[in-house]
């Protein structure tokens, strides 16, 4: 896994509503990479939701949240329909199958998809957090925001 202070890794996916999302295009933001297992299980969706409840205030500490994990667009944007997520960008790192969390570190070869990870990259896009979580556990999301706000 990238160490902090280390450049983030560029890349270009597709979300649940089929559009790009390239690193590249959030210059000046910071971006949470929030790698989660599978779409359709119950900690990966309340990880997601937190990500959607705290959108506004992501939003008022100029960053974006990215939910991350190996489904298709297909299955991404059916789960975003069913769980309520309209602002958040599902990424699919559907082809090469979990591509992007490989290259980050965080993919799990025995299981075929990706560790609970959030990485937080800053506005010029260096890692500035990272944490690793067990994977039938929810994320924390207010240590990300207190993270942030203590930023400032």
């Amino acid at each position: 896994m990238l160490s902090i202070g280390s450049e983030a890794i560029s890349f270009s996916l597709k979300d649940q509503n089929d559009s790009v999302v390239s690193l590249e295009s959030l210059k000046g933001k910071n971006v949470l990479l929030s790698f989660h297992p599978l779409a359709f299980t119950p900690v990966c969706e309340e990880q997601m939701k937190s990500l959607e409840k705290n959108f506004d205030t992501f939003r008022s500490l100029n960053t974006v949240c990215l939910g991350i994990s190996v489904d298709s667009v297909y299955c991404k944007k059916a789960w975003a329909d069913i769980i309520g997520i309209k602002n958040i960008s599902l990424l699919c790192d559907f082809w090469p199958h979990g591509g992007l969390a490989q290259q980050y570190g965080v993919f799990l070869g025995d299981f075929g998809f990706s560790g609970r990870v959030n990485i937080l990259l800053d506005e010029s896009h260096k890692v500035i957090f990272k944490k690793i979580y067990p994977i039938k556990e929810v994320p924390d999301i207010n240590e990300i925001i207190d993270f942030l706000k203590s930023r400032k």
